[in-house]
């Protein structure tokens, strides 16, 4: 496993990362919300990338992992700003991103912050624009209300984790964030995995992201794979997916 390395992200705190040396172009991992770069899929990856000899990168945003900060703080702005600051201080040359469910979404702006950088996208159930679309427009009227009054509700997990907040601020920075209401064009072959049987992010809302992005892209459904996708096979079919996106970006 890559040493663990921090960057400077101001006002004391800072933002963990591992960097495998590899040839280009490499592979930065961009992780789900509440999620870090440890996880099973984001390992595999790596392992992919060290058999492949290609650079790997990953990170854990402001709150996550082993990052500092408070969870409960943290916006999209806030973990794009630190996707941008992994990409331009420690990354090195063109990336393929790697982005899962949050990170999906946090790839495709920084595919719009940062063109010249990307070399391709793979999205794992990306969750685009999910604060307003899979969270706000599904909370009851009785949690709404809370969020705007209080701040915050706390969101039962599906997956027998701590319930997380839900927060003004996270709704609100979100909105300033939407991709799905624009075409993106990123210029760079986007390949896209989903899971069926996903019950956080329906599988629906991947054909939706398909129409908001202009260009070489297509979609995989995986017909009984969840949201995680990291069942054995669901990693083999992420590796072989990465196999072709880097036959592709190299021509």
């Amino acid at each position: 496993m890559a040493d663990l390395s921090t960057i400077d992200r101001g006002n004391g705190e800072r933002v963990a990362y591992r960097r495998l040396e590899g040839r280009d172009p490499g592979v930065m991992w961009l992780g789900g919300y509440h999620s870090d770069m440890d996880g099973n899929k984001a390992q595999a990856v790596a392992a992919w990338a060290g058999r492949s000899g290609r650079a790997c990168l990953r990170f854990d945003y402001y709150g996550h992992g082993r990052s500092s900060g408070d969870f409960r703080l943290g916006t999209i702005s806030r973990w794009r700003d630190d996707a941008l600051a992994v990409l331009d201080t420690v990354a090195q040359g063109p990336q393929i991103l790697v982005g899962s469910s949050m990170g999906g979404w946090i790839s495709l702006l920084l595919a719009r912050a940062r063109p010249e950088r990307i070399a391709g996208l793979l999205l794992i159930a990306p969750a685009a624009d999910f604060t307003e679309v899979l969270i706000w427009q599904r909370l009851p009227e009785a949690a709404q209300r809370q969020v705007l009054e209080e701040g915050s509700w706390l969101r039962p997990s599906d997956h027998g984790d701590e319930p997380y907040p839900v927060t003004r601020k996270l709704i609100e920075d979100g909105r300033s964030n939407l991709v799905l209401n624009l075409k993106t064009a990123p210029g760079v072959p986007v390949r896209i995995l989903h899971g069926m049987a996903d019950q956080d992010v329906p599988w629906q809302h991947a054909l939706t992201t398909v129409e908001a992005i202009e260009g070489d892209v297509s979609l995989t459904l995986v017909k009984h794979g969840d949201h995680r996708l990291s069942r054995p096979a669901d990693l083999v079919l992420i590796e072989r997916t990465l196999d072709g996106l880097v036959r592709d970006v190299d021509g």
